[in-house]
């Protein structure tokens, strides 16, 4: 009986060690996919000629990016940061570097399209145009949070002036409301969406980690606070979409993603924040919260659908990769007790069984969306395949799968 137990957990152990070894196959498949779908350079719109770089279009030429991954965007930011999370677990500089070649590739270039401008157009229709106008926070909040990451090894100057830049225009030139909270000027005015949570909290937290000025921090907690405050929905135990301050209600969505921005914003403050601060233990509450509320919704294949109360909405990609990251960051930190990693581990074999195909692509990501107050808008979204909005956060997650499996935070 006594060789028959060890042969049995020999059997396990061996099983474990062959899942985390397809797994980490996995997550490279899918970083290394990335690296091959991103180009930096910039093809005319008209005549698709590339362009490597800036300098080279003639003037009144119209170019658009060579590639979905080389513009300027928030979902540039969350991509960057996971590929250099990746990188640093499996000690791969292939991968961390991702961040850095990008980043640059943008301070070189953007310098063209300011100076050929035209301020009666969007600034989106420029190349680079996220990066010389800060309009939104969506144009530079994560990919400022991704620079301190860099910066951090490389601290080139050109970095330390965006940053200081970005960070004067957060915290001076942004719409808040009377309260400080973060708010658009659209669909209607002063409204809040649960999305500009990632816009600004990831980077407030590492500023307040890099510089150690006790105002991003502070203000970073007041806006993970303030937006349960108007998002939380109390009765299903999710989040809303939007509030509308001007006629004080929410609006008619639990949308999946914008779920896991709030969930995102609210890991990154807390990882950089001191051990011992006094706020810490009240954010893993809120996290926490969120997660097993979020439990309820999950469905039989381990994800989640676009709509979360909404079973006959489809399936969203990156939602379901946002709340696998979530919890199983939470679990891995010591936050979340260790039998809610289920939830986890089934999503991700999830995704892996529905939604990565072979060349590990990502499947049924909802391209970018704003805020309409009517279901059918959410319903009806189109879906892309390994779509910006999706693909970091599906990195992110198998990290912390991986470091499930090893039993390591």
């Amino acid at each position: 009986m006594k060789i028959k137990h060890l042969f049995l957990i020999f059997l396990t152990l061996t099983s474990l060690q062959s899942q985390a070894q397809n797994n980490e196959e996995v997550v490279r498949k899918i970083a290394n996919q990335i690296l091959k779908e991103t180009v930096l350079g910039f093809e005319g719109t008209n005549d698709k000629r590339f362009y490597k770089a800036s300098s080279e279009i003639p003037e009144g030429t119209k170019v658009k990016y060579a590639s979905p991954y080389t513009g300027w965007h928030y979902t540039h930011g969350v991509l960057n940061i996971a590929m250099m999370n990746l990188g640093t677990y499996l000690n791969d500089s292939g991968y961390w570097n991702y961040a850095g070649r990008h980043i640059d590739f943008g301070l070189n270039n953007y310098k063209v399209f300011e100076q050929r401008f035209k301020g009666d157009v969007k600034h989106y229709t420029y190349p680079y145009g996220e990066l010389f106008t800060m309009e939104e926070l969506d144009d530079f909040g994560a990919m400022s949070a991704s620079m301190i990451e860099v910066y951090k090894k490389n601290p080139k100057p050109e970095y330390k002036a965006y940053l200081e830049k970005a960070a004067k225009h957060l915290m001076e030139d942004r719409v808040r409301l009377e309260d400080g909270t973060y708010v658009r000027a659209f669909p209607h005015k002063m409204t809040l969406w649960a999305d500009d949570l990632y816009m600004s909290v990831p980077f407030l937290a590492r500023m307040g980690a890099l510089t150690g000025e006790k105002k991003y921090t502070d203000d970073a907690i007041k806006q993970v606070k303030n937006f349960n405050k108007y998002l939380w929905d109390e009765d299903k135990n999710i989040y809303w979409h939007t509030y509308y301050s001007d006629v004080k209600r929410n609006g008619v969505a639990h949308w999946g993603r914008c779920n896991g921005w709030i969930m995102l914003a609210t890991i990154h403050l807390i990882d950089n924040l001191p051990a011992k601060h006094p706020e810490k233990q009240n954010l893993i509450k809120l996290l926490e919260r969120q997660i097993l509320g979020l439990a309820q919704y999950q469905n039989g294949d381990g994800l989640w659908h676009q709509i979360l109360d909404k079973n006959d909405s489809y399936v969203e990609s990156s939602c379901s990769a946002m709340f696998v990251y979530g919890t199983a960051h939470a679990v891995n930190e010591g936050w979340l007790d260790k039998r809610y990693a289920s939830i986890a581990r089934t999503g991700w074999e999830g995704l892996k069984k529905h939604k990565i195909n072979e060349l590990g692509q990502l499947k049924d990501i909802c391209v970018g969306t704003g805020i309409q107050d009517n279901l059918p808008f959410y319903y009806n979204r189109p879906v892309g395949t390994n779509e910006k909005h999706g693909t970091g956060p599906l990195i992110d997650a198998g990290v912390e799968i991986l470091k499930l499996e090893k039993g390591a935070k």
